[in-house]
């Protein structure tokens, strides 16, 4: 099944050929006219350059060539040398026709050499409740994670707990000083209680007043060092308080997930790769990459007279390695952060040995990535081009900072889903929509309505731009929401129910319509939808064609009667192109994440 504008491209490029021309210059693109044309191609203007012939001549030669091909109405020179390309009735009928009964991908192709793909996202970190600052990395890669599967790849997403560092030690330091955990803190090998001695709460409150204590007091800093140390040491008491902590953050995190329908085939956390660390180290030393630097050991990873302006303490500017060194090894004799992500490349070649695995995550860690990402591949743990980080920009509030509540903190997850809810339901109210429905599915369309305002008004924007969160707006049912594709999947449902109490039956489809060609032709620019999204890793491309595709089914909707149409043929025309469309739009928003009540 091939979409329209790759099979036009194969004749253009057929024809641009014969004519002794380079067949890569034959590009089919959307036309910029719609008025004029479906498709276009530009490439007789860089052809005739190069040839030094006459452009238009050049395209007109090429027209002639186009002008038998069954699938096109109209082929005509424009300009300086544009061929635009019309496509016929037929061609656009049967294309419809072939979308409409691939009901499991709506006329979207699979990838042409599937791929073994782990997924890097979400990053919660044991201990602290989600908040906003969690959303894009969890909004993002469970998308991306759809788009993978759905074109055909082997994929694994992982949630990567930030699970052992010296947020751990502070937490056990703290525990113990509130008598939290004294059935913890003693030496031996327990037994220790089975029952936890805290509750997400309690690490909510106590991880921000140890983290602060632990500026201000040397003492409690180097208590709270000697824990981790002790505590990825394998101190039995220690990893007992530990698997507690874990447990307790974990059951946190799945529902919070849960309610923004994000899900992980691997719950994994930094603690997976610690076992790794100890051999991976003397490998690095094995291969002449670990070296000593004040006491420390790094990983050299700039390439030979690559250099960046650093800018010092006093001020002054000097030339230094870019990127710098990866930290391995501490001047303490502590494993890193980048460690632990050196390790886990390692860990994830060992257990899944995937061909590619990306890292949704801030576009603040960029330096960081490339240095991880060096490193393994002078380590050979990976591959050249195996390795991608996919930074994303920040949610802002109203003044371009990131999004903060009224008092200046971060908004917890789960706060912002409430607000959201209730916004869902009086907006509901305000539009008379779902009067009818009982209060539990009230409730369901309700979240499912404020779900997707969150969603879309992420996805909408490109992964690496920042945004301005607008909840109001946001929430409108009118213009590019969440909530207005939901409208209009919910309109063409009830427009099939209608249709199966009348008895109406779907049938060919013949298009001859203004409005009918332009929901036939975007349905048809689906797959190159897919295609880009995930060549660029940007579900945007998706949300973008998903807006685009509710405005051609409304246009079509206002401008054609579907089941009022003059004859039963016409009718059952149309029944296909509108269950094509819900098809299609059920398969893109559940492609960002994005689930459909049937009513409203």
């Amino acid at each position: 099944m091939t979409d329209l504008r790759t099979a036009l491209g194969e004749a253009v490029a057929a024809a641009f050929a014969a004519e002794g021309v380079d067949a890569a210059l034959a590009r089919v693109t959307t036309s910029d006219r719609p008025d004029l044309a479906d498709f276009q191609s530009n490439g007789a203007l860089a052809a005739a350059k190069a040839l030094k012939a006459n452009p238009r001549e050049l395209a007109g030669r090429v027209a002639e060539r186009l002008a038998a091909d069954p699938r096109l109405s109209a082929v005509e020179v424009a300009g300086p040398g544009f061929i635009n390309l019309k496509i016929a009735d037929a061609a656009l009928s049967a294309r419809a026709a072939e979308v409409a009964s691939d009901a499991d991908h709506a006329g979207a192709s699979p990838v042409a050499a599937p791929r073994k793909v782990v997924i890097d996202f979400g990053g919660p970190n044991v201990a602290k409740p989600m908040h906003v600052g969690h959303l894009r990395s969890a909004i993002i890669g469970e998308s991306l994670k759809r788009l993978f599967r759905f074109r055909g790849d082997d994929v694994t997403g992982d949630a990567h707990f930030g699970d052992w560092g010296f947020q751990m030690g502070l937490l056990i330091v703290a525990c113990g000083d509130e008598g939290l955990a004294d059935g913890f803190m003693a030496d031996g090998d327990g037994p220790f209680p089975a029952e936890s001695p805290v509750t997400l709460g309690d690490l909510d409150r106590l991880y921000p007043l140890a983290a602060g204590r632990a500026k201000e007091d040397p003492a409690f800093r180097d208590r709270a060092r000697k824990a981790t140390a002790e505590l990825q040491g394998g101190r039995p008491g220690y990893l007992a308080l530990w698997r507690h902590f874990v447990a307790v953050s974990r059951e946190a995190l799945v529902r919070e997930y849960g309610t923004l329908a994000v899900d992980f085939d691997l719950w994994n956390g930094e603690s997976d790769a610690d076992p790794l660390i100890a051999g991976m180290v003397v490998d690095l030393k094995t291969k002449a990459l670990l070296v000593e630097d004040d006491g420390a050991q790094v990983v050299h990873v700039a390439r030979p007279g690559e250099t960046r302006k650093k800018k010092l303490a006093d001020g002054s500017v000097v030339e230094a390695p870019s990127p710098p060194p990866l930290l391995v090894v501490s001047s303490e004799g502590s494993a890193m952060y980048g460690t632990t992500d050196l390790a886990t490349i390692l860990d994830r070649r060992n257990r899944i040995d995937p061909d590619l695995i990306l890292y949704v995550v801030d576009e603040r860690q960029a330096e960081h990535f490339e240095q991880v990402f060096r490193a393994s591949i002078l380590a050979r743990y990976a591959e050249p081009g195996s390795l991608e980080h996919l930074g994303f920009g920040t949610m802002n509030g109203t003044d371009g900072k990131p999004f903060k509540t009224r008092a200046g903190g971060v908004l917890k997850l789960n706060d912002l889903i409430t607000q959201a809810t209730d916004k869902a339901r009086d907006r509901l109210r305000e539009a008379e929509l779902g009067a009818d429905l009982d209060e539990a599915t009230f409730e369901d369309t309700a979240h499912k309505v404020a779900i997707a305002a969150l969603k879309f008004a992420d996805l909408s924007n490109s992964r690496t731009t920042s945004y301005v969160f607008d909840l109001d707006r946001f929430m409108s049912f009118e213009g590019k929401t969440g909530p207005y594709l939901l409208y209009q999947v919910v309109r063409i449902k009830s427009l099939l129910r209608r249709a199966a109490e009348q008895e109406a039956k779907a049938g060919l489809v013949a298009i001859s319509e203004p409005a009918e060609r332009d929901l036939a032709l975007t349905l048809d620019a689906f797959d190159q939808a897919v295609v880009e999204a995930y060549d660029k890793r940007s579900p945007h491309v998706i949300a973008e064609h998903a807006y685009r595709l509710a405005q051609a089914f409304s246009k079509f909707y206002a401008a054609c009667p579907v089941l009022a149409a003059a004859d039963p043929a016409t009718v059952g025309s149309r029944l296909t192109l509108s269950k094509a469309a819900l098809d299609q739009l059920v398969i893109a928003l559940g492609l960002l994440g994005i689930d459909a009540p049937e009513r409203m």
